[in-house]
């Protein structure tokens, strides 16, 4: 990590790259609205439908409620990444947020720590769109599917910043004709009365008969974990054209969008319910799409899973894969992973960064088949345990070292950030915890071989 000797900035706050000692190599042309649109595809506008089911059946029907207690949760940590994007401008995200306001090397464990998540949601999102693809076209391999959605990917990807751009915002536009689509399909449902027991209600939001502190605690983890993706937009930071913190602006913004789209899908889909108990074994992985059906037809059920699958295989991974790649670049540029890693293309992008993530992501998914459960446990320990490092730098950085006096967004936001966070991590699957601290001391293997080679990184500024 190189020391700046001057605080230069764009002349609106903000510290240019170059004061950090780096030059500007990958391509600036992500504007602020770019980057809410790619936090919107990283977290999917619809990524409730394929979970309502399972979250419907442990909320006791108060799914809505369940975002929103996500939202609250959230908002600390969004607002942790706002003020460490506001005063390192960097594509590292934790990584570079952790190593200059605490010590690089805490930084290279918070990175080392969220690289597990980065490294294996787009394994995840290949896995799960796979499996879909098999039960949309019986028969054909799984592994030729996860291939398909690789290559496309990384084809875009490789293309630079400005495919990728284009890409987001139609997947994102596909995505919200989808959302307008079922709002409308539901409100004339509840409307018409066609279905039995179903009509406008607030009790999906709040059922004080069914509230209790047990569900409002298991509510939490599910919450929390469901906004995961808002902090990829950090990783966007050194191609953003905003002169003014873009990234942290655009996490908020995305937060409070995607929740509200989450919460709106939610309320309407419970109301579907009719009031139901729980969803049968057998119909819980496609509650969503089964209501789709009750309330309007067999065709527009088959195209919501269709959506549903593109909106996963494609743009929700390619832009996992985006994030992941920065991250490689930037651990590689300071020397903490190999070199190569940092290797820039003619389109002004980490090319054998994002080679390695969709070499690593064919591996992974062959590995990873049929194992949904497990690869998202060990994508919440990644997070999680970042964002915790994340909280504690937000402290040391304005507090200690800069002596800041704002309380409130420096001491107050980041331990509640930090109780938050930290609950749901200790409560975590006991296969996460055991396979996060064995990527952890694989970490610390890694950290100490850099160390004797002489690839430590110097002091945090």
């Amino acid at each position: 990590m190189v020391n700046s000797t001057a605080p230069l900035t764009t002349g609106e706050g903000q510290r240019t790259l170059e004061s950090f000692g780096y030059t500007q190599e990958l391509k600036r042309s992500v504007s602020t609205i770019d980057l809410v649109v790619y936090g919107l595809v990283f977290m999917v506008p619809i990524a409730p439908w394929t979970i309502f089911g399972t979250v419907y059946n442990s909320s006791s029907g108060m799914v809505p409620l369940v975002y929103l207690i996500g939202l609250v949760a959230m908002v600390f940590t969004a607002l942790a990444y706002s003020q460490m994007a506001k005063s390192f401008p960097l594509a590292g995200s934790v990584f570079s947020y952790v190593g200059r306001g605490i010590h690089p090397a805490a930084g290279f464990f918070a990175g080392w720590a969220i690289l597990l998540d980065y490294l294996l949601v787009p394994t995840l999102l290949y896995v799960f769109a796979a499996e879909s693809m098999v039960g949309l076209f019986p028969g054909t391999p799984r592994w030729l599917w996860a291939i398909i959605f690789v290559v496309v990917n990384t084809a875009i990807n490789l293309l630079g910043v400005s495919s990728l751009k284009m890409v987001n915002r139609i997947f994102l536009a596909i995505e919200l004709v989808f959302v307008a689509i079922f709002v409308v399909i539901a409100v004339r449902a509840i409307n018409g009365q066609s279905l039995p027991d179903v009509a406008w209600s607030t009790t999906p939001i709040w059922n004080s008969s069914a509230v209790s502190a047990a569900l409002l605690a298991g509510a939490l983890s599910i919450a929390v974990l469901s906004f995961l993706g808002f902090d990829g937009i950090s990783t966007l930071a050194e191609e953003s054209t905003g002169a003014k913190n873009p990234a942290g602006k655009a996490m908020l913004i995305a937060l409070f969008l995607v929740a509200t789209l989450f919460i709106t899908q939610t309320w309407l889909a419970s109301l579907l319910a009719g009031g139901r108990e729980a969803f049968g074994d057998d119909e819980v992985g496609n509650a969503f799409f089964l209501l789709v059906q009750a309330a309007s037809n067999t065709g527009w059920m088959n195209a919501f899973f269709v959506v549903n699958v593109l909106a996963v295989g494609f743009a929700n991974a390619m832009a996992a894969q985006a994030a992941t790649s920065r991250l490689l670049y930037s651990m590689s540029r300071d020397r903490q992973l190999p070199s190569f890693l940092s290797k820039i293309s003619a389109r002004q992008v980490p090319m054998a960064a994002i080679l390695v993530v969709s070499a690593l992501s064919i591996v992974l998914v062959l590995f990873f088949v049929g194992q949904i459960a497990l690869i998202s446990s060990l994508v919440n320990f990644g997070a999680l345990f970042g964002f915790c490092l994340l909280h504690i730098s937000v402290a040391w950085y304005y507090l200690v070292r800069q002596k800041s006096k704002n309380y409130l967004l420096h001491l107050v936001v980041p331990a509640l950030g930090l109780t938050i966070i930290g609950y749901v991590l200790v409560n975590a699957d006991p296969m996460a915890k055991i396979g996060g601290l064995v990527w952890l001391a694989i970490g610390a293997a890694v950290f100490g071989v850099n160390v004797v080679r002489g690839r430590s990184v110097s002091a945090a500024e």
